[in-house]
């Protein structure tokens, strides 16, 4: 049995999405977590090292961090083919946007929002205007990120372009709304969104 630490409203909001994606076994335990304002307190309950979300147990084993928590579940229950399995040719491609997530797309998002210039010589990432024309160019390809299939990575980038979809963070671009409309009319989305309360 998996168990989901949560936080309404935030990123770990996605991971109800995929767990109802690959059809797993699960339950939800809302946390406190410290919010951006510096209130809130961090939860004992919660195994994630800075007490944030999202986090997951499954029956004692622990994994933290988006990127993490994707690929082990992907791997874990592959009956939906929501991950491209090991020998499968696209797994290279499907771990690379993974660590990218993680290490280009969230660290530029972040810098923009905060309006915090990026470190061009020493920074690991670069600027919002410089990731999107990269993805735009994977989403033109569509359906999905993968092409035809779903995958994680649609519930990570997917998720994240719906809740700045309307932001001056995103360049105004039908790819990108047609992308936002295929991922958010999923019907694993809808009973995500549902549960998101807990």
């Amino acid at each position: 049995m998996i168990t989901l630490y949560h936080r309404p409203q935030t990123r770990s909001s996605r991971f109800i999405f995929l767990l109802e994606e690959i059809g797993a076994p699960y339950v939800v335990q809302i946390v406190s977590t410290r919010t951006r304002d510096g209130t809130g307190v961090v939860d004992p309950a919660n195994p994630h090292p800075h007490g944030k979300v999202p986090a997951i147990s499954d029956d004692g084993v622990v994994v933290f961090e988006s990127a993490a928590i994707t690929l082990y579940l992907t791997d874990k229950f592959p009956q939906n083919r929501i991950g491209p399995a090991v020998a499968d040719p696209r797994r290279a491609e499907y771990l690379s946007w993974l660590a990218y997530y993680a290490g280009v797309f969230e660290p530029a998002l972040i810098s923009k929002f905060m309006k915090l210039e990026v470190p061009r010589v020493t920074a690991g990432w670069v600027a919002v205007e410089e990731v999107m024309p990269v993805i735009l160019a994977i989403l033109a390809r569509g359906p999905f990120w993968l092409g035809e299939n779903f995958s994680g990575l649609d519930v990570l980038f997917g998720t994240t372009f719906a809740q700045f979809a309307q932001s001056d963070m995103m360049p105004k671009s039908p790819v990108l709304d047609a992308y936002v409309k295929r991922i958010v009319s999923r019907p694993a989305f809808a009973r995500a969104m549902a549960k998101d309360k807990g």
